[in-house]
């Protein structure tokens, strides 16, 4: 077999492994407990103090991930990337101090950092090697797909661990994450064109990359997008808690929060298998900008929503994700430069985390610092969310006009 040969057939392992990444990567059983375990180990502003710390590290570590995936390489990365999620979950399975699940957080954005971007790279550079980047799309929408299954299949077995033990759940992700370190250790790397002499430095390409007008908005859809998503994520179990308070399912506030994530990323996942054609009928950014109105009216129909079934209202949460971000990712990959693909994708995800961090901090400030998040409270913030989000939506359909991102 000729070196080329061989490089198609390790390429073609990492397509085979892709989906396999993505499921692993997201079977976090603690997604619909965590601020309900945090919450009773510690109180409600530390629970999210505690998503802030995990946002600012993962800011901090973005830029240098991106930068030591780009020159050291996509497999080495992943591979700490695995390791520091399955040092992160055993952490808080073992539970402890404020401190303790902090460090946590600092594992768990240093798995974030060093994932976000260099995944991506790794599929599109796999796909270019043998000449397949046309297909970088359809295989962009297998692992969301794969990740959806993933997030659904965890979010409700791991409601039903924590019925019994709220722990329980970080184990079950410890034993799944070592299960994705496994896989990444079976990677193999993309090869990479040779740089010639006269081309320019990564910061000169990243600096004419970004003189794009359509990249720069398909960048900053990416940053709130993130940040719109993550809302629901963050105040999802509360809003469940506070809702279920006065009923009979009060007792069974873990249960019902690990059922409605499963059946929110059930929804996503039928969602995704339509998104291609709806995609080719309305054009890209006709849906790029309706999945982010979703995304923001989500909040505002939260601070206004009363009684149990407006937890219905979570089911949505990840509908905008299904029909926006792997179309997103592979609209951008082509513009991106070569030689600092991650270091631009991950100068994308440090501004998203820094500047949702920054809100959540805010929205720590604003509520109590001993136990539950009282609802005037809650619905005061997802308020705030949605008039944002309202006004950034208006801002991008306007500048979108003079763009063709089809």
């Amino acid at each position: 077999m000729t070196a080329g040969a061989d490089d198609a057939s390790h390429m073609t392992r990492n397509l085979r492994l892709w989906p396999w990444y993505r499921f692993l990567r997201e079977l976090i059983f603690w997604q619909a407990i965590w601020f309900l375990y945090i919450q009773a180990e510690l109180s409600a502003a530390e629970a999210i103090a505690m998503y802030a710390i995990y946002d600012i590290t993962t800011t901090l570590l973005e830029v240098p991930s991106g930068w030591l995936s780009d020159r050291w390489g996509r497999r080495p990365t992943l591979i700490l990337s695995g390791a520091a999620a399955l040092a992160a979950a055993v952490m808080q399975g073992a539970g402890g101090p404020f401190w303790w699940f902090a460090l946590a957080q600092l594992l768990l954005g240093a798995h974030a950092a060093f994932a976000s971007g260099t995944d991506s790279a790794l599929l599109y550079e796999s796909l270019a090697a043998e000449g397949r980047e046309a297909e970088i799309e359809r295989h962009e929408l297998i692992g969301w797909r794969a990740g959806f299954a993933g997030l659904a299949l965890s979010a409700l077995v791991g409601g039903a661990l924590a019925r019994m033990d709220l722990s329980w759940a970080y184990w079950a992700s410890a034993l799944a994450f070592a299960g994705l370190t496994l896989i990444t250790l079976l990677l193999r790397e993309p090869p990479r064109a040779a740089r010639l002499p006269e081309a320019a430095p990564p910061l000169a390409q990243i600096a004419k990359a970004l003189r794009q007008p359509a990249l720069l908005w398909l960048l900053a859809l990416l940053i709130l997008m993130y940040g719109f998503s993550h809302v629901p994520f963050v105040f999802g179990q509360p809003f469940i808690l506070t809702t279920l308070a006065d009923t009979a399912l009060a007792a069974e506030a873990p249960v019902v929060s690990g059922a409605v994530t499963a059946a929110m990323m059930t929804v996503s996942l039928a969602v995704s298998l339509f998104a291609p054609r709806l995609r080719a009928a309305v054009g890209l950014t006709a849906m790029l900008l309706a999945a982010f109105a979703l995304q923001v009216a989500l909040p505002g129909a939260l601070a206004l929503a009363t009684g149990p079934l407006a937890v219905l209202l979570l089911l949505t949460r990840m509908v905008p994700d299904a029909l926006a971000r792997p179309f997103l990712l592979a609209r951008v990959q082509p513009l991106l430069p070569k030689d600092a693909r991650a270091t631009v994708l991950s100068m994308q995800s440090l501004i998203a985390r820094l500047l949702f961090a920054a809100t959540l901090w805010v929205a720590a400030a604003s509520t109590t610092e001993i136990g539950q998040m009282p609802e005037a409270d809650l619905r005061a913030v997802l308020g705030a969310y949605a008039i944002a989000g309202l006004v950034a939506l208006v801002a991008l359909a306007l500048a979108a006009r003079r763009l063709r991102l089809d």
